[in-house]
């Protein structure tokens, strides 16, 4: 190994390269974080996240989202389709509660990208929510309308103007896709990563995960940890 090469092993080593994807609102100190919400780009337009405020547009919490992101804290990319990072480049690569609004396709898609930006035995944890969890639930209750409201796989019909064009800002809350534990697995194995384990909430298997919160929506969630073969 030459020393240019060693040189940059050890950089890599001393400051791991990590992605937070899909972080919304909750961007990782120390992380490289990425969202596809219009807001981010929205945002570090003068005065405009003043202007939805004051129309009743956006809540406070969305505000506060646009100000963040405008900030620079939070980096705009459709990640879906292409994540801006090179070949091999990044140690570990952490995803909550984004993958369920991608439709099967572009969920291989994305972690075909994920796969193509790790360096070889990086890893990947991916948090989904639970379909198995929620069914057990409606079998437990018996309440169906809660059932399908808690997948939210429809939309509302009665959506008015604001509401689509919060949507549009903010991103939709609609699922296209759910997951229990194995079909997440055998998903990820598909598209090129090794031995994806399913890990109760506060476990892992990742020693450079700093900064995430382990238990993140841990009652509605399952977590799966990958690595790229």
């Amino acid at each position: 190994m030459s020393s240019r090469d060693q040189m940059m092993r050890e950089s890599s080593i001393a400051s791991p390269r990590r992605l937070n994807i899909g972080c919304g609102d909750r961007p990782t100190e120390g992380w490289v974080n990425y969202d596809n919400s219009l807001s981010i780009l929205l945002g570090q337009i003068p005065a405009l996240p003043w202007l939805l405020g004051r129309l009743g547009v956006i809540s406070r919490s969305q505000l506060s989202f646009m100000r963040l992101a405008a900030g620079g804290t939070i980096r705009y990319a459709d990640t879906a389709k292409r994540i801006p990072e090179e070949d091999g480049s990044v140690d570990v690569i952490y995803c909550c509660h984004m993958l369920e609004h991608l439709s099967r396709s572009g969920a291989r898609r994305f972690l075909l990208e994920c796969r193509r930006v790790l360096r070889p035995a990086g890893a990947i944890r991916i948090v989904v929510p639970d379909i198995r969890m929620l069914v057990a639930e409606y079998l437990g209750i018996g309440d169906a309308d809660r059932f399908v409201e808690s997948l939210y796989l429809i939309p509302d019909e009665e959506e008015g103007l604001w509401s689509r064009l919060k949507c549009l800002i903010f991103g939709s809350r609609l699922h296209l896709w759910m997951y229990d534990a194995e079909s997440l697995s055998s998903l990820m194995k598909s598209v090129g990563f090794r031995s994806p384990v399913s890990l109760p909430p506060g476990s892992t298997t990742i020693d450079l995960l700093e900064g995430i919160d382990l238990f993140e929506r841990s009652e509605e969630s399952l977590y799966v940890e990958a690595v790229r073969s």
